[in-house]
């Protein structure tokens, strides 16, 4: 520091100017400071006196500083420091929030929309700290104090206070850092206090508005989806799942709406704003000890419909309009039930004395399970008795299950972090159907969870794709990386994992196990291994069930490895082997060498055997050697328990084909689908050859469960390859062959469609599956099955109340609209326009106009597509692609898009080629066919979309090439086997 200055100076004219125009330069910032901190402290005054006469739990008030300083200061510049781990520390624990939310809204306001509000976080100090790191994104923070240490005692009232010497933000970690002028103490309880605002978009996370329509009146709502790490942007917090604390809430918002939250309301009062507008105030009861990212929020003017049970009052939220015409009544009627179910199950009360669901229009996450208060898509939890969509409500009652099975495993339990999602979720997707079957007998259990759950998993667990279930803590870090944790595989394989787990333990065992993990980890947070613990400990207290390993190393197989084995059975021998399954198997497969635990269920000759396990690469299992017999057999993983495939040695497959076509009943329907599934899958892969798995589909016409049809016509026929397929000599003797098996069940189920098709409504996989039967009977050139699609197709057109029932409405306008002229088109074109055409029947529509077999009928509709008076050009990709998927429409397609390039081009860039690209794939063949679509892609793509376009038409040459030779395989077992 320089000498002071003496006691008189003297300044000449051109610093006296500049001094000047510096005084007055403070003095206007003085005026513009004074009015912040006008409108600051007004702002809280008016927050603080919305409280008034305050109620016996709102929270104390701010204290040390006033409202404006310190203000939040970015922290690019500084030295590192904890607010670089993408973790909290643990100096501090939460204990109670208090937090007050004022969304600014009133009907027909236009936006921007804001929110503010008030935190008032109670912690206990767990070491010495002088800073505190809270999660906040995306808010204005604002009046930051301390107060404490609290006193002893429940109460938590006076304390002193502690100066907050700077508050700034750490935006990459969403941090904000308060630094304190001294340390909090260890064994200390503190108040930390914030003021916020926010803004109130529409990106249906966070606290989010949303517009919709009810009984032809424009509205707006405010609910929040805070799943994973978006708590932090509605208020300050420490938004970690292991986190949990209580809350407080209060909400301000219209008069003219309502309030809800995860806990009942218990006062309501009023206040006015400063500009004197009337506001109401809701205050909710104390919830119980649970995480931020289930802190819920909505604000609206909806109905409800109500039931109690036992003691938990039910309300079904939604727009008014959903309400009087009773779409809330189904999923009223088994919420309760499925309560009292999972209650009974887990033997563990639901802790809540009220629980709204609530039926949002517009909602991203499709549901959500906040503790008291779970959020919804509209048409995940509305039931239109009139909704002609194949098994709409059944899917309900599995969101609704899921949902409610979350209130045990997530919200009263839940992971410690985010690394072990699966215990959330993978459990919740298990239960759901455990309750939907509950709810309603026409779901058999075993078929639908592998339909839904383990079928399609098994599929996308690939050794490129696929991940393990759980991981290390900080593998797992960031928003993006949590965000990606949502997928097939914390759901269904998770589901799948806890599938097999409940088989090899047994039912009883499991429960009692769940049972003992839910009540010693009730309102905290545990870890996979935690689940172990408690599940080794009934496992060790009996004698029934004896394990080859510990839970843990047999359940860390599974869990903390990627992928799932393929065991390879050679019955002579009676060796089991195991290896992991891989997408194409090759010699140079040695990217992983995971070795499970299996356990495998099996069956001989029709009898259920014991238990065994494979628990290393490969071992012997001298009761699985089998004689010569064509009358001795073994299948394994009885009713798909486990999660594997299963690979047998060629004369034990031919050996089972020769058992199915004698009595495919000798072997349950679950087990006919997975042999199927894994023979096709394994073949596909190059682990069998694929002429093995023709030899299964012998039997077929004795076969009368659609549920097995679906899985063998999807592997010998998929979607996409139908017109394909039509191209090859394959055509006719696959005409022949499958139609002779296919006879005895399209029959049946013609018969059904033509004099009484409501027979299927408690049917749930006959009206899944139905659509692919009755398309391929057609595409088979079938006439019954063409005549069947003109008839309905007819009276449709006679009278548009003879309604074409919707599981077959597809294929039924497609053969319908084929087989007739422009009048049955131009039918299509005008129930595509009719004003009470829904969505999904105005897609219906678009793809039947395009299975016309007028070339010059699909001329038009081409041009249709780029008139937007006629045809909304959103739809324009759709229509061209329809087009182009289909045998006389593929090249006209690609004519048009050639022809209006310039104008596709202009208004779609390149989305509409790329699309396209991915149709014409299927179609190339030939080097000339690749140079002439490559010469067109030259003249047109940009330079790094040529050179992308090059490898792609090249991998579909080879693609198509190797299809060919599997086609020409199949064309000549089909030769041989016609007339088997």
């Amino acid at each position: 520091m320089g000498p002071k200055a003496a006691s008189g100076f003297y300044l000449g004219r051109k610093p006296a100017a500049l001094l000047a125009l510096l005084l007055a330069a403070l003095l206007l910032a003085l005026a513009v400071l004074g009015a912040l901190y006008g409108r600051c402290l007004q702002e809280v005054e008016a927050l603080r006196a919305a409280a008034a006469p305050r109620s016996p739990t709102a929270g104390p008030k701010a204290e040390g500083g006033g409202c404006c300083p310190p203000s939040p200061s970015p922290g690019s510049t500084r030295p590192p420091g904890a607010w670089d781990d993408s973790r909290l520390p643990r100096a501090l624990r939460p204990l109670h929030y208090e937090l007050r939310l004022w969304p600014r809204v009133s009907p027909g306001q236009p936006g921007p929309f804001v929110f503010s509000g008030q935190v008032n976080i109670t912690v206990r100090c767990a070491q010495d700290t002088a800073t505190v790191l809270l999660h906040s994104a995306q808010l204005e923070l604002w009046g930051a104090a301390v107060r404490g240490p609290l006193p002893a005692g429940p109460a938590g009232g006076g304390g002193g206070s502690i100066e907050v010497a700077e508050l700034w933000l750490q935006e990459r970690q969403e941090y904000a850092v308060l630094a304190l002028r001294r340390s909090l103490r260890a064994g200390g309880r503190y108040v930390l206090q914030l003021s916020f605002r926010g803004p109130l978009s529409e990106d249906l996370d966070g606290l989010f508005l949303t517009r919709y329509t009810d009984q032809g009146q424009s509205s707006m709502l405010i609910a929040s989806q805070l799943e994973p790490t978006y708590a932090r942007t509605v208020y300050p917090c420490f938004d970690e799942p292991a986190m949990k604390a209580t809350f407080n809430i209060i909400i301000v918002h219209h008069p003219s709406y309502v309030a809800l939250s995860n806990m009942p309301a218990i006062d309501t009062s009023e206040m006015k704003d400063e500009n004197g507008s009337l506001w109401t105030v809701t205050t909710f009861n104390t919830t119980l000890k649970m995480s931020t990212y289930l802190t819920a929020f909505v604000v609206c003017d909806f109905d409800y419909i109500t039931r109690t049970e036992r003691g938990n009052e039910i309300r079904i939220w939604g727009r008014k309009e959903a309400i009087k015409n009773g779409y809330a009544e189904y999923a009223l009627n088994i919420t309760g039930p499925l309560f009292s179910f999972l209650e009974d199950l887990f033997n563990v009360s639901y802790p809540l004395s009220k629980t709204d669901l609530i039926a949002l229009p517009d909602f991203g996450a499709g549901a959500m399970e906040n503790w008291g208060l779970m959020t919804f898509q509209e048409s995940s939890l509305m039931y239109i008795p009139s909704d002609q969509s194949g098994g709409k409500k059944s899917m309900i009652c599995l969101i609704v299950s899921h949902e409610l099975g979350h209130q045990w495993f997530g919200n009263l339990v839940t992971m410690n972090w985010w690394n072990d999602l699966w215990l959330n979720e993978g459990f919740a997707s298990y239960f759901e159907y455990i309750g939907a079957s509950y709810m309603e007998p026409r779901l058999p259990l075993n078929k639908i969870f592998y339909y839904h759950m383990l079928q399609p998993v098994l599929r996308e667990d690939k050794e490129i794709a696929a991940r393990s279930l759980s991981a290390r803590e900080e593998k797992i870090k960031g928003t993006f990386s949590l965000i990606g944790l949502f997928d097939i595989f914390t759901y269904s394989k998770g589901a799948s994992i806890i599938w097999m787990l409940s088989s090899f333990l047994t039912e009883r065992l499991f429960i009692k196990a769940l049972n003992s993990y839910l009540k010693a980890f009730s309102f905290s947070s545990v870890n996979q291994d935690d689940l172990w613990t408690r599940i080794q400990m009934v496992v060790d207290a009996q004698n029934e069930v004896q394990l080859p390993a510990s839970v843990k190393n047999i359940m860390d197989s599974w869990t903390c490895q990627n992928g799932f084995p393929v065991l390879t059975l050679n019955l002579s021998t009676g060796i089991i082997s195991q290896e992991q399954f891989y997408n194409k198997r090759t010699e140079n497969n040695t990217t992983y060498n995971n070795t499970w635990i299996v356990p495998i269920s099996w069956i001989r000759n029709g009898s259920a055997q014991p238990l065994v396990w494979l628990d290393k690469s490969s071992k012997m299992f001298p009761e699985m050697q089998i004689s010569d017999s064509e009358h001795d057999w073994i299948l394994l993983n009885m009713n798909m328990t486990g999660y594997y495939r299963v690979n047998y040695d060629p004369l034990h497959l031919k050996r089972l084909a020769q058992l199915l076509e004698k009595d495919p009943k000798a072997i349950p329907v679950v087990n006919r689908l997975h042999l199927m599934d894994d023979a096709f899958t394994l073949a596909q892969a190059g682990y069998i050859e694929i002429e093995s798995v023709f030899e299964l589909t012998k039997y077929l016409a004795k076969e009368d469960e659609m549920f097995v049809w679906y899985t063998v016509l999807s592997n010998l026929i998929p979607d996409n390859l139908e017109n394909i397929l039509n191209n090859y000599e394959l055509y006719p003797f696959l005409k022949k062959y499958l139609l002779k098996r296919m006879l005895p069940i399209y029959h049946y189920y013609a018969s059904i469609i033509r004099q009484n098709f409501d027979a299927l409504a408690d049917d749930y996989f006959d009206q899944i599956y139905l659509e692919k039967l009755i398309n391929t009977a057609c595409w088979l050139g079938l006439q019954d099955c063409l005549n069947l699609s003109s008839e309905l197709y007819t009276k449709w057109m006679e009278n548009p109340d003879n309604e074409i029932p919707f599981t077959i409405k597809r294929t039924i306008c497609c053969y319908g609209v084929a087989m007739g002229s422009d009048k049955e088109w131009d039918f299509a074109w005008k129930m595509y326009n009719h004003n009470n055409s829904k969505e999904i029947d105005k897609d219906i529509m678009l793809f039947a106009m395009s299975c016309t077999r007028e070339s010059w009928l699909l001329y038009r509709y081409l041009q249709y597509s780029l008139n937007n008076s006629l045809l909304s050009s959103n739809n324009t990709v759709i229509v061209i692609s329809n087009v182009a998927a289909t045998e006389i429409g593929q090249r006209i397609a690609w004519e048009f898009v050639t022809e209006n390039w310039l104008l596709l081009n202009e208004r779609y860039r390149n989305g509409i080629l790329q699309k396209l690209l991915r149709i014409m794939e299927n179609f190339v063949n030939t080097d000339l066919q690749i140079q002439e679509l490559q010469l067109f892609y030259n003249t047109t793509l940009d330079e790094d979309l040529r050179l992308a376009t090059t490898e792609t038409l090249q991998f579909a040459k080879f693609a198509n090439k190797e299809r060919r030779k599997l086609i020409a395989r199949f064309t000549d077992w089909l030769r041989k086997n016609i007339d088997d």
